[in-house]
């Protein structure tokens, strides 16, 4: 476990030289909730510009600190997504991190276990249970990290996408729910929303359920049935030509939210593919999504 855990701090430290930054382990060493013995070892690699995080069961926060100078005591966690396969966790994490900074918002890269039975058992519930444990240790440290409580928000992109809606929706519920837990903004990047057909992301739904996949399970992590007036305010982008998660997910997640009078607001641009997070040079309007973000964020008070 210790070896382990070193690997994922030099990991983590290397996302980022530019921000403070510092690595703060979700659980106490031999208390990670439905963890089981196995001998997954963590994995990092790069190929294509991607950094991919494999097999990951020591979950961590990463926190990106904003100069002091800038603070606005705005927060939020960020998910990377990777299909519950991998986690994406430099250019869907540590590069937003340093776009928040840079405007005065602390920033939280999530490093979530993901989910593997020889690692876990219910290991639907594990990203989960890190999400709503990110969100209370930040709220436990607000006042070293200058994080007003009542302004931090989740981000997530593809699978991220979904466990950053999961959060909204499932915040209060068992096992390890509560109001700390619960964001007070969502930013969405063409995320994963529903396990139902035709319009599922069949490989994050297969590697989230796995062997405990059900009708019941496919309907509680649809997350656009799981919509309530206490979903916090979102901002949602996806890309017409998505070709990996339908744009549907967006859409029909938008008109629940709608539905239940949350305030939202859904970017559709008609290029950009899947997996753009910021690096959208030369893939037309797309490229302003960023700007729309900040537009949304500043109308909200989450940002000067």
């Amino acid at each position: 476990m210790k070896k382990i855990f070193c690997i994922a701090t030099m990991t983590a430290l290397s996302f980022s030289a530019m921000s403070q930054t510092e690595i703060v382990a979700l659980w106490p060493e031999g208390q990670v909730p439905n963890a089981i013995p196995n001998t997954l070892v963590e994995k990092s690699e790069t190929t294509g510009g991607i950094m991919r995080i494999s097999q990951v069961t020591v979950p961590t926060l990463t926190a990106y600190l904003p100069a002091a100078g800038k603070v606005t005591g705005a927060g939020v966690m960020i998910c990377p997504g990777g299909g519950y396969s991998i986690l994406a966790a430099q250019h869907e994490g540590s590069e937003l991190a340093e776009w928040f900074t840079e405007r005065g918002i602390a920033a939280f890269v999530l490093k979530y276990r993901l989910p593997n039975e020889k690692a876990m058992t219910r290991q639907h519930e594990v990203p989960l249970m890190d999400a709503m444990q990110g969100m209370k240790i930040i709220r436990q440290h607000a006042t070293k990290w200058g994080v007003n409580p009542s302004m931090l928000g989740v981000m997530g992109f593809s699978a991220g996408g979904h466990l950053a809606a999961t959060l909204s929706t499932h915040f209060d519920r068992p096992p390890n729910g509560s109001e700390l837990a619960k964001p007070n903004f969502a930013l969405l990047l063409y995320p994963v929303i529903t396990f139902q057909t035709p319009y599922a992301h069949g490989g994050s739904r297969d590697k989230l359920l796995g062997p405990d996949k059900s009708e019941n399970l496919i309907l509680y992590y649809s997350n656009e049935t799981q919509v309530t007036s206490s979903t916090p305010p979102t901002f949602l982008v996806h890309a017409e030509d998505d070709k990996a998660v339908p744009i549907e997910n967006s859409i029909n997640y938008y008109l629940a939210l709608k539905k239940n009078e949350v305030p939202s607001e859904l970017h559709i641009y008609p290029a950009g593919g899947h997996g753009f997070a910021l690096r959208t040079t030369g893939k037309g309007s797309v490229e302003n999504w960023p700007q729309a973000m900040e537009g949304w964020l500043k109308s909200h008070k989450f940002m000067k």
